[in-house]
């Protein structure tokens, strides 16, 4: 390795279960530092999630590209079969998502918004610190978490997220805390999704979870 390049197999990197092990997600922007593009990685084995079900709503658009293995896309009311090799290109407000179709299968995802500057969103770190804690590495998580508190703190996601951290790892009065901060900094949108996010239901039936989503 130089100062020029950096080399890498996909096996070689991070292997991060979402979404409670739903489909298993390998950065490569955060492996390699890249700041111009989003890109990813996800393998899964044959009947197993490699792409979540969503939508790109902000103008966001993104290339897939088949690695190895096959998947079956579901793009809006279409499925497609995608052997390797398959390039899958996917416009704004288009549902996207796959399933693997073989064991191995590896799926290279990159993403942009026209004509904006990249930046990479920080609720990737999010991503990492919950499945860091589904790994047992809490100390990671709570870095990550402290992270993203740090670059964005006025930001209610943050510390919602954080809030959902602590209240699955058990910490119930810093759960609240956070909780707290996140309704002072958007008591409409906190109080929607504290509403029905499981996260939560260790606390749920705290008196003052119930007063801090009842609005004044």
């Amino acid at each position: 390795m130089s100062d020029g390049y950096q080399v890498a197999h996909i096996d070689e990197l991070e292997e991060l279960p979402i979404n409670d092990g739903e489909f298993v997600w390998r950065p490569i922007r955060r492996r390699f530092g890249i700041t111009a593009f989003g890109t990813n990685a996800y393998t899964a084995q044959a009947g197993q999630r490699v792409i979540e079900e969503h939508n790109e709503r902000g103008g966001h658009e993104e290339m897939y590209v088949v690695l190895r293995g096959r998947a079956t896309f579901a793009l809006g009311d279409d499925e497609v079969d995608a052997p390797a090799g398959t390039i899958v290109f996917v416009r704004p407000d288009t549902k996207r998502g796959a399933i693997a179709a073989e064991d191995g299968t590896a799926v290279l995802g990159v993403g942009a918004k026209p004509g904006v500057v990249f930046e990479a969103s920080p609720w990737e770190d999010v991503f990492v610190a919950n499945s860091y804690a589904d790994m047992g590495n809490l100390e990671g998580a709570r870095e990550l978490i402290a992270d993203v508190l740090a670059r964005r703190p006025d930001d209610w996601k943050g510390y919602f997220n954080a809030a959902c951290l602590e209240a699955r790892l058990g910490d119930r009065e810093l759960a609240l805390e956070y909780l707290g901060r996140a309704v002072e900094l958007g008591p409409e949108q906190a109080r929607e999704y504290a509403q029905t996010d499981s996260d939560f239901d260790s606390i749920r039936g705290e008196p003052r979870f119930v007063a801090l989503l009842r609005a004044s």
